[in-house]
């Protein structure tokens, strides 16, 4: 007699990673008014009923969607942040890599932007601690920086924080409304020029150009 095959299930975590991955593409394509729940399950290949099981609603998903990137933005840069050398280089790699985010994600940005941060319960929700903590590693660095001599002692860690981060979102949002386009390495080295002018301990900036000044002649020396 013939053994059934059982039907292969998928676990939770999976249909879960699964329906995300199916919301984030509907949402990019329809934005967040016209995403129905009924077209996202079928993306991913299940009934409408049963996302319900792993989210309570459209908002709910969106969320999670959202706390997903989040989490995967810090979790990435956790290990290369660690390796940078210096106050300034690692103020630019958060500045880049941030905008970096925004220019390959626009819709999630948008999504984050408009529907998730006016949400009135928006600062008891997990995306609103991931946030924070994505934020924070600019206040850690200003902190490390004033306390290793580069940055001044009277500098407002939470206001350079709210300075770059304000600066990003102001000079992308005409490219989130598709009205143009911005230059990574280029606002990159502009925002953090015009952060560390206000920053450095005085010295501090021209012994950077003086290191760079020697490692260019020891360059030239060699062709």
């Amino acid at each position: 007699m013939p053994v059934k095959r059982r039907a292969s299930r998928l676990s939770p975590e999976k249909r879960t990673a699964d329906i995300l991955v199916a919301a984030r593409a509907v949402f990019a394509e329809r934005g967040y008014s016209d995403t129905v729940m009924a077209e996202i399950a079928e993306r991913a290949g299940v009934v409408e009923g049963s996302i319900y099981r792993y989210f309570r609603n459209k908002r709910d998903l969106m969320f999670q969607m959202a706390e997903a990137w989040f989490e995967a933005l810090i979790k990435t840069d956790e290990a290369t942040l660690g390796a940078i050398g210096g106050a300034r280089n690692r103020l630019r790699f958060i500045i880049h890599r941030h905008l970096t985010a925004i220019h390959e994600e626009p819709d999630l940005s948008r999504l984050v932007f408009q529907h998730l941060r006016p949400d009135p319960d928006y600062r008891e929700t997990r995306l609103f601690a991931l946030n924070r903590a994505y934020t924070a590693r600019v206040v850690e660095v200003v902190k490390a920086g004033v306390a290793a001599g580069e940055i001044r002692g009277d500098v407002s860690a939470s206001l350079v924080r709210d300075v770059i981060f304000g600066s990003i979102e102001h000079r992308t949002w005409a490219f989130l409304r598709h009205e143009g386009d911005f230059d990574i390495e280029r606002l990159s080295d502009q925002l953090v020029d015009h952060v560390w002018a206000g920053l450095a301990v005085p010295g501090v900036q021209a012994d950077i150009g003086a290191a760079l000044a020697r490692i260019e002649a020891r360059m030239a020396a060699r062709d």
